[in-house]
């Protein structure tokens, strides 16, 4: 008894986890174009601000607020094909990594439920894997991308090379733990028979 009620004590640590995660996932995503932008000026945010803002003489009204959208606009015109492959490369791993937290989401759920062994645990962790192989093959086509668009083996010193093994061995993991799942509940469904 006093193994469940510490499973179910770290289930409810590890859903609220998840949950802040999760919900921080959504927030940033509208973001990103944003971000992107400012990455390319390679300078702070408050620079950039500052530069958009001016001084108190320069700044009328609305002239921060569209000096600072131009400045945006016209970095993504410059750089346009990385500030692109970037973009769509960060939401499209934001999308997957947010199907993996909801997919963590509801098997802690089954956890806090006390019916943990079910297939529709295995689904779930088979989702989660299908994102991580998802997101390894969008980091390997970024860093194939990179080849040819630096014409150098520059990003292989970035972060989408780890990308790709960490996130393909989360996926073996989740299919370990997905086939584990699947299992179970087969041998839950003939005990219940037996009985």
């Amino acid at each position: 008894m006093g193994s469940q009620k510490s499973t179910q004590t770290v289930a409810q640590v590890l859903r609220v986890m998840v949950s802040i995660t999760f919900g921080c996932n959504l927030l940033v995503l509208p973001f990103v174009p944003v971000l992107v932008s400012l990455k390319g000026y390679g300078m702070p945010l408050s620079e950039v601000i500052g530069l958009a803002i001016g001084t108190p003489s320069e700044r009328d009204l609305f002239a921060p607020e569209i000096t600072l959208f131009f400045l945006l606009i016209g970095r993504w015109i410059e750089n346009f094909d990385y500030s692109l492959v970037l973009c769509l490369f960060l939401l499209f791993c934001g999308v997957c990594t947010a199907v993996i937290l909801w997919q963590a989401r509801r098997v802690l759920d089954t956890i806090l439920a006390g019916d943990t062994f079910t297939k529709a645990n295995a689904q779930n962790m088979c989702r989660a894997a299908v994102c991580c192989f998802l997101i390894a093959g969008a980091a390997l086509c970024r860093m194939v991308w990179g080849f040819f668009y630096y014409k150098s083996s520059a990003p292989l010193l970035t972060y989408n090379a780890l990308f790709i093994p960490l996130f393909f061995m989360g996926g073996l993991l989740c299919m370990v733990m997905s086939a584990l799942f699947r299992q179970a509940a087969a041998l839950k469904d003939e005990n219940d028979l037996t009985i």
